[in-house]
């Protein structure tokens, strides 16, 4: 400004910045401040833990039998256990992605912060967003691997569904509420708690309630396997 104290610099460069497709950002500190790029670190974070929350889930389905994993030629599961077909690429993934929160949560705290805006500890900290970010990629990599590997036991589903008929509790004390009876909560309670419930005891207590016949009913009809809601459409939606 000093040497040309008649430009219009604020316009000028706001000016020069379009045109290079960008957004000009006139307040700052003495750099382009890290605003942006600790919010992009929090995204990723969030996007990770999320998708651990995912490699989780898919190795207890995988333990429970429910959802199995295809044969590789050559893979060893196990050093005495040669039965074993291990959930290595959630596991895998589960742990890259700590490693990478932990520097993407450190990064996203530490870039907004400059000590009187000149200290050089966001440089040394930027050295190392691409290892975090790398970390992210290996673990996405590995949850797309271990996804293609994935078989379905509808055999294990169907039986720990017919092993669980206390799941229908939750529509039998909807009914009860929607006829009107106020301990519908205490009833369900005192049956399911703690308690082994099958097909028959659960069909002998729906006999006994006191509501319409069109309502008992769809409640003797209903089985575990069949109380899914809107699930079907919903999942159209994805």
């Amino acid at each position: 400004m000093t040497a040309y104290p008649k430009t219009n610099w604020t316009g000028f460069a706001s000016k020069f910045i379009n045109s290079l497709g960008l957004e000009p950002n006139l307040v700052t500190t003495q750099i382009e401040p890290h605003d942006s790029l600790a919010e992009s670190y929090r995204q990723v974070v969030l996007v990770n833990s999320i998708l651990t929350d995912l490699c989780r889930d898919m190795w207890s389905y995988i333990s429970r039998g429910i959802l199995g994993q295809k044969k590789v030629a050559g893979e060893v599961g196990s050093s005495t256990m040669p039965h074993k077909i291990n959930p290595i690429q959630f596991e895998n993934a589960e742990g890259n992605m700590g490693i990478a929160n932990a520097l993407l949560n450190h990064l996203a705290l530490k870039l907004p912060i400059s000590r009187m805006q000149r200290d050089l500890t966001d440089s040394t900290t930027l050295r190392n967003h691409g290892v975090a970010l790398g970390y992210s990629y290996l673990a996405l990599q590995n949850i797309l691997k271990g996804l293609n590997r994935i078989t379905i036991n509808k055999a294990q589903m169907a039986k720990e569904l017919e092993n669980h008929w206390e799941v229908l509790a939750e529509a039998i004390q909807t009914i009860l509420r929607k006829s009107g009876k106020p301990d519908a909560y205490e009833k369900l309670k005192n049956l399911t708690q703690g308690q082994s419930i099958n097909a028959e005891s659960m069909a002998e207590f729906v006999s006994e309630l006191k509501v319409s016949d069109e309502d008992k009913q769809t409640l003797i009809n209903l089985t575990p396997a069949e109380y899914i809601g809107l699930a079907p459409k919903l999942v159209d939606l994805i």
